[in-house]
């Protein structure tokens, strides 16, 4: 199999870079070094920042070329498509931000560039698209609706839905959820995307699967904490997820109980932020991010009759922590991406994406607001999961 790279930019760390090396070298996996049974024979670059590394990639795997359109990439400079699927990473690079703060990535402009070619030679490929699918809801939808219409599989999103969990734990089939939190951390129309995806994941699995969210409200610092005070979300799943958090900044020093009180919370994080969501179904889903107090990605629910919260933490080994220099998290998510270039079909539903896409896009438009309650009519999504939920177990 042939597999084609469309991207943004490519330097150490980047995206780009976490993907395009599992396909070049291979990575670790079920304790041996796997290597993907395909060949990355072909990279478009949108951009080469000073610190590119896609033409010493290029000159180190000769086998893969480095291409200067988007259709040379696809044909090999043939006329028909050359390849059996398709990267498209637009995550990095100088694209700048709108009024609203979200970053103009080109994710919808090089899809439809991919779906050109598939559209002038008669064939299309499975193509995995890194994180949410674009800024613009309207061309989420298109691109959903433009891989129907062509057939070909199409999968998108983050790594928290398939990296570690710690606990290693399972949101049981069929659950009876009452609320969800997630805790993280990062910003706006990023890092808030996993967030989304965290919860998504775990309530997607829920009695009657997913029926879409009704409306969305973000809350910001001090907002938030008046908020946090009348419970808006629960402060028993609050804790719970602050509990799960390996990277938890302790509210003083000692080896007694470090766990803080709202004015230590207040000194720690200055700004945090909150979007709270209310599902078809009445299911209450909140997603925080807490800079400063937390550098990890947590969550935890009340089930119907179960006294504990059901909580975990979504592990993710970040580069720059001790003896870490990979993103791990990104393996289990190639893994994933391979199965569907082999067997034609996505690994989860697209509709996952399309929601978390949709929400994200709420929350920033709920900020922008100023905390103004968003409607999402838009979002009625409704899908069902498989039983197995593709999370990292090894």
């Amino acid at each position: 199999m042939k597999i084609a790279a469309i991207a943004t930019a490519f330097f150490k760390y980047s995206h780009t870079q976490h993907i395009v090396d599992r396909f070049l070298e291979g990575y670790g996996w079920a304790g041996k070094h796997h290597r993907p049974d395909m060949q990355l024979a072909s990279l478009y670059m949108d951009q080469f920042p000073e610190n590119d590394l896609a033409r010493s990639r290029a000159e180190e795997f000769p086998s893969m070329k480095l291409c200067e359109t988007v259709e040379e990439a696809l044909t090999l400079g043939t006329d028909s498509l050359a390849v059996d699927g398709v990267l498209l990473i637009g995550e990095h690079g100088e694209y700048g931000q709108n009024d609203k703060k979200q970053y103009l990535y080109p994710r919808y402009e090089l899809f439809m560039k991919i779906v050109e070619v598939y559209e002038q030679t008669g064939r299309a490929a499975p193509i995995f698209n890194d994180k949410h699918l674009s800024w613009n809801w309207d061309w989420a939808v298109e691109m959903v609706e433009t891989s129907r219409r062509l057939g070909f599989a199409f999968m998108a999103g983050s790594s928290l839905p398939v990296t570690w969990r710690i606990p290693s734990i399972e949101m049981p089939l069929g659950a009876e959820i009452d609320e969800a939190v997630c805790v993280g951390y990062g910003g706006p129309d990023s890092y808030d995307f996993h967030g989304l995806e965290t919860l998504q994941c775990m309530v997607e699995r829920r009695k009657r699967g997913e029926v879409g969210v009704r409306h969305l409200q973000a809350f910001k610092g001090q907002a938030f904490w008046d908020a946090h005070h009348e419970q808006v979300w629960s402060r028993d799943l609050f804790d719970a997820n602050l509990c799960r958090s390996h990277k938890f900044t302790p509210a003083r020093a000692g080896f007694n109980h470090i766990f803080p009180n709202i004015d230590e919370l207040k000194k720690l994080c200055s700004e945090p932020i909150a979007y709270q969501y209310e599902h078809n179904d009445g299911l209450k889903c909140t997603m925080i991010l807490l800079n400063g107090v937390v550098q990890d990605f947590n969550f935890a629910a009340r089930l119907t009759g179960r006294e504990e919260p059901l909580s975990t933490q979504v592990y993710l080994q970040m580069p720059g922590m001790p003896q870490i220099t990979l993103a791990n998290f990104f393996s289990p998510l190639m893994n994933n991406v391979e199965k569907m270039f082999h067997t034609g079909k996505p690994t989860w539903p697209i509709e996952r994406n399309l929601l978390t896409t949709g929400l994200t896009a709420a929350g920033v438009e709920s900020l922008h607001q100023e905390g103004e309650r968003v409607e999402t009519p838009h979002l009625n999504i409704s899908y069902h999961v498989t039983e197995e939920s593709h999370y990292w177990r090894h």
